[in-house]
């Protein structure tokens, strides 16, 4: 089991702009994030997890690569498709698989496309929804 904290929230409210900072998020069981573009029934793309280390190895902001939830003390390069994340007492997702970087990431910085290969975070979908806080601890179960 891997655990760590939600260090930064982000809500994707309009495609093509940046996401909103905000402390907590209400997380709905089968479609997402309240207020987000992808918080949708029957959508595998959820919710965006990434962690805080890899983003500073590469001089990156929290959101800045459109993630929902940043964390820090979990290594998600080391999870896969079916593994259930735990947030706070209530809420749970599930690991869908990781996040393809598309070209989008190449007008944040030349390159970053293929330096993000394998590490641009993981999908989830909400099983069991609830609100969601900066601070909250996050678990990672196989």
């Amino acid at each position: 089991m891997q655990q760590g904290s939600i260090t930064n929230l982000h809500i994707a409210r309009v495609k093509e702009t940046p996401s909103d900072p905000v402390q907590e998020a209400a997380a709905l069981s089968g479609k997402g994030l309240e207020g987000d573009r992808s918080c949708r029934e029957g959508n595998m793309r959820q919710v965006l997890i990434m962690d805080n280390e890899t983003l500073g190895e590469f001089g990156l902001a929290p959101g800045q690569i459109k993630e929902n939830i940043t964390t820090t003390g979990l290594d998600l390069s080391q999870t896969q498709a079916g593994q259930v994340v735990f947030i706070g007492d209530e809420v749970t997702m599930e690991i869908v698989g990781e996040c393809e970087p598309c070209h989008k990431m190449d007008a944040i910085r030349q390159g970053l496309q293929s330096d993000l290969n394998h590490r641009r975070g993981m999908l989830a979908t909400v099983i069991n929804g609830g609100p969601i806080k900066v601070g909250d601890n996050i678990r990672i179960e196989p």
